[in-house]
């Protein structure tokens, strides 16, 4: 059961700052941790909320990029759903140029799972082909922007026409109903057997074998997610004859290091398509905090699109 309750205020460890916190984003993991089924990294704090944007109010040693006062957003170990959070330095960063606070917490957790995953692991370039499942979703709606501004052909699964059309707004070539229709054949014809260059998948075994279908030579599918379970058997033949590969990552429980690794390169390369307007962040619905299980019934249900949000 999600309650608001009093805690002692954070402290910074060295490296670390405090931020105040405006507002926090919903992620799917935040509703798997309530339910008991995605512990916290060690050492890190048991309150949801992996992500934030707000105001630094306390420094801590050996810090010297930031100072009390600056405007940041932040990807967090968790600890996001309070008035204050402390979270190492390099996973905090600026708020792209033009995004105000509470939109700001719609995009570190998006933003760096999509870069880290899409570009940094799978190399997708210019000309290739996506397909994103779920495309509607906060991931989704900015990994549709993101690889169109760099050049790919976007194909998307959802699971009504409205949001369909809410990708094919936000640059999709090709929606595909996944209630109605099989996506694996649709990528095929859509793309005259070719198949799709780089998947990113949120579903897991439920969709392993089709992904590998839709896949093309060479191509790449990325597993984020697990909705549709963890395990699955699948054709090695037909992964050799296509010389293809299947990654997956988890962001939360990588060292602190690589988060500022990937923070980094999210301000270097995503942050200017974010300020100069070609990638904007979707916000479904923001909730005050008390109306926090509101807000996790609003993810539950499916219906959103984009991200959902608390303020405090």
């Amino acid at each position: 059961m999600l309650e608001v309750v009093d805690m002692p205020a954070p402290e910074p460890a060295p490296g670390d700052v405090v931020i105040a916190v405006r507002a926090a984003g919903i992620n799917r993991a935040d509703l798997l941790q309530r339910q008991g089924h995605y512990p916290p990294p060690l050492g890190a704090s048991e309150l949801l909320g992996l992500e934030c944007a707000g105001t630094i109010s306390v420094v801590g040693a050996g810090v010297e990029r930031w100072q009390p006062g600056d405007q940041v957003c932040a990807l967090l170990d968790g600890g996001g759903y309070a008035e204050q959070v402390s979270v190492p330095a390099g996973q905090v960063v600026p708020l792209p140029e033009g995004v105000d606070l509470v939109t700001g917490a719609a995009l570190p957790e998006a933003a760096a799972t999509v870069w880290s995953n899409l570009f940094m692991l799978a190399g997708l370039r210019p000309g290739e082909i996506l397909l994103v499942h779920g495309g509607a979703g906060g991931i989704g709606t900015l990994a549709i922007q993101l690889a169109v501004a760099l050049g790919a052909r976007v194909l998307v699964t959802a699971g009504s026409t409205a949001k369909l059309e809410t990708c094919r707004q936000l640059g999709a070539d090709v929606g595909i109903n996944y209630r109605e229709q099989d996506f694996a054949e649709v990528v095929r014809e859509v793309t005259d057997g070719r198949g799709a260059d780089v998947i990113l998948d949120n579903m897991g075994a439920a969709y392993l074998a089709r992904n590998l279908g839709a896949l093309a030579v060479a191509g790449r599918l990325v597993v984020i997610g697990l909705q549709g379970g963890a395990r699955a058997e699948f054709d090695l033949g037909m992964l050799l004859r296509k010389r293809a590969a299947v990654l997956a990552t988890a962001l939360r429980s990588r060292p602190a290091a690589e988060k500022a690794t990937i923070m980094a390169s999210v301000v270097e390369q995503v942050w200017p398509l974010v300020a100069d307007g070609t990638v904007r962040p979707v916000v479904h619905a923001t909730f005050d905090l008390d109306d926090v299980r509101a807000a996790h019934r609003a993810l539950e249900d499916g219906a959103h699109v984009g991200k959902v949000l608390l303020t405090v």
